[in-house]
């Protein structure tokens, strides 16, 4: 009988080669479509060319370059775990599908362009090329991450640690008896002076104040408790889509006709594409934060900025307000804070 380990290991397997093919095929597809109609012939032999020519890339990059890796992967797992910061079934990814796939989609519309000029364009490109690349991208990032967890049974984690924080306060509660037991029967002794450490410019500091705030709630039984049930592994797939939303979001505009009717399409495109090579990074790389500001958020102030100013509201005023906060607000508390004048003691209520 065939394991369950097995069946999710070929499961996975199958949805990441698909979307790894899928979406090169189907834009090299509309290529050739655009191509062939600017030839303005019945004969449809550019047409199967290109196409034919899509599938001898995707089995060339499958035979030569995914098959490969994933067999040494899998077979040199000392390899594997030498791996570290980055992940090679993403790098994969972006370089050999999402890059073609949005080369080839500015192509599609140079091709018409250069035919029958910007007046004869579609009011707007279809959606459904550019949303099957990157949801393609998404999904292969959520396997990767679902790797390490099992899909059937409930999540042990979030059980596992109320039982260790449960058995803690019992040993601690245990240990304040014992200990207050002994104060009791020792006789009070004077206390001891301490010693404020002074640093070099002479001004005392006090203890930095813990960080209070609301007290968060905890159900353990009722309807509140099967409300509040939280599984890592649903969330994998909620933060995996929300993750990407900016970038989803820099992407449509580029279907606004005065975007690619413009110069303006190849901007969006690369930063688009710069701020996807984060994925390529394990979840927990300390390098997200910085690479996050330095491929996405920095560089999407000045494109969303000059979008407005030229083309008027085109993209939203609030993904502008986002990348704005998020990149202030790092640079601030990460390095600012670090100086004098922003290292005062600040004490809350």
């Amino acid at each position: 009988m065939v394991s369950g380990k097995l069946i999710k290991l070929l499961v996975f397997e199958l949805l990441e080669f698909v979307a790894f093919c899928v979406p090169t095929l189907v834009i090299m597809e509309q290529f050739a479509a655009a191509f062939q109609n600017t030839r303005q012939t019945p004969e449809r032999t550019h047409y199967w060319l290109i196409v034919s020519c899509s599938i001898a890339y995707v089995a060339l990059v499958t035979l030569l370059i995914w098959i490969p890796v994933k067999v040494l992967l899998f077979k040199k797992r000392h390899l594997y775990h030498k791996i570290k910061g980055w992940r090679p079934v993403m790098m994969m990814c972006v370089v050999l599908t999402t890059l073609p796939s949005f080369s080839f989609s500015i192509a599609v519309t140079e091709v018409q362009k250069n035919s029958n000029g910007s007046a004869m364009l579609p009011d707007m490109l279809p959606d459904l090329p550019v949303s099957l690349v990157l949801t393609s991208l998404i999904i292969v990032d959520i396997i990767e991450k679902l790797r390490i967890y099992p899909l059937r049974g409930r999540q042990r984690s979030n059980e596992d640690r109320h039982i260790q924080t449960t058995t803690l306060q019992q040993v601690k509660t245990v240990t304040d008896q014992v200990r207050q037991n002994e104060e009791n029967q020792i006789p009070p002794q004077p206390a001891k002076r301490t010693k404020l450490s002074r640093p070099p410019g002479g001004v005392t500091q006090s203890p930095a104040p813990e960080l209070e705030g609301p007290q968060e709630p905890t159900f353990e039984w009722g309807v509140l408790s099967t409300v509040s049930r939280r599984d890592v592994r649903a969330e994998i797939f909620l933060w995996s889509f929300l993750l990407w939303a900016d970038t989803i979001e820099m992407v449509r505009v580029a279907g606004h006709p005065n975007v690619y009717k413009s110069g303006w399409v190849y901007p969006v495109y690369l930063f688009s594409f710069l701020s996807l090579l984060r994925i390529v990074l394990t979840p927990q790389n300390p390098l997200h934060g910085s690479l996050g500001i330095l491929l996405q958020d920095l560089p999407f102030i000045f494109i969303r900025l000059s979008l407005i100013i030229v083309l008027g509201t085109i993209t939203p005023i609030l993904g502008l307000c986002k990348n704005v906060l998020v990149t202030v607000s790092y640079v601030y508390f990460n390095y600012l804070t670090r100086f004098r004048i922003f290292s005062g003691l600040e004490t809350s209520f």
